[in-house]
């Protein structure tokens, strides 16, 4: 008997992997957040699953669940919203599961930060402006962010965030971004990416609380902020220049063929 966390990814059913939806048609039991992962998912499970929405479950009720399957000696599809690595709530279960020798294994999915980012086709990441992805929250009742991690000092960097669940604190959100980050700075809000309802708002620090209405975004929301979501011109990484070498690509000076110490130098670039 083994239990699967798999994420589902964002929403939508086919951005499941495909390990995950395999998983799913072999099972017999389901364990789902009804509240985070569309029913429409469930479209990969076998006929004879049965599926248990734990949106009103406890984490012993749902540990019931668990020792009920080692009992029946059949394995089980804990399937989380995203991927089960960020926010997934998935370490209490997991210290359950090793005190019941249960074993269990993690299958990744999509994060509803990098489906935000695909809602409007931007890149987190650009030569010379942001090389590093901060994701995180602010403080909720389920559980506290840490001082150190606040988003006003997170900000000092001006890299690329990803605000998990920022539609009920967007007004302190911005007052703490803009401790750091010019007014000019791009935002975008994205509502439930990829679900049916999908909703996208783009603007600026400076505009975001003005053009938006309050409560429109309080659930699902992820805020996107940083100025790698400039869509002007920026500079252009050297991977792809036609001058620029590296092990699978030789840039060949007036020769049939490079000499042994040019792709030894390649080879040393790449590494470095």
């Amino acid at each position: 008997m083994k239990v699967y966390f798999v994420g589902a990814g964002p929403g939508a059913p086919d951005l499941i992997t495909l390990r995950g939806a395999r998983l799913l048609g072999d099972v017999r039991m389901v364990l789902y957040a009804g509240s985070l992962v569309p029913t429409e998912m469930l479209r990969h499970c076998r006929h004879d699953a049965e599926m248990i929405d734990t949106a009103q479950l406890d984490l012993e009720q749902q540990q019931a669940c668990y020792e009920r399957a080692q009992a029946q000696d059949i394995d089980v599809v804990r399937l989380h919203s995203g991927d089960p690595a960020i926010y997934g709530a998935t370490a209490e279960q997991m210290r359950r599961l090793d005190a019941l020798g249960i074993a269990y294994e993690v299958v990744p999915g999509v994060s509803s930060f990098t489906a935000a980012a695909s809602a409007v086709t931007a890149e987190l990441t650009k030569p010379e402006v942001s090389q590093t992805v901060i994701l995180t929250r602010v403080s909720g009742r389920a559980s506290a962010v840490p001082e150190l991690e606040s988003i006003a000092r997170l900000a000092a960097h001006q890299a690329t965030m990803c605000i998990f669940l920022s539609g009920p604190h967007l007004k302190k959100i911005v007052a703490d971004l803009r401790l750091h980050y010019p007014d000019s700075t791009p935002v975008t809000l994205v509502y439930r990416a990829t679900w049916p309802d999908q909703r996208v708002y783009q603007g600026t620090l400076a505009t975001v609380l003005e053009e938006t209405r309050r409560g429109a975004w309080n659930l699902t929301t992820m805020m996107l902020v940083g100025a790698a979501l400039d869509k002007g011109a920026q500079v252009e990484s050297s991977l792809y220049s036609k001058d620029f070498t590296h092990l699978f690509r030789v840039v060949k000076k007036n020769k049939d063929k490079p000499e042994p110490a040019e792709i030894s130098a390649t080879v040393h670039e790449v590494r470095s």
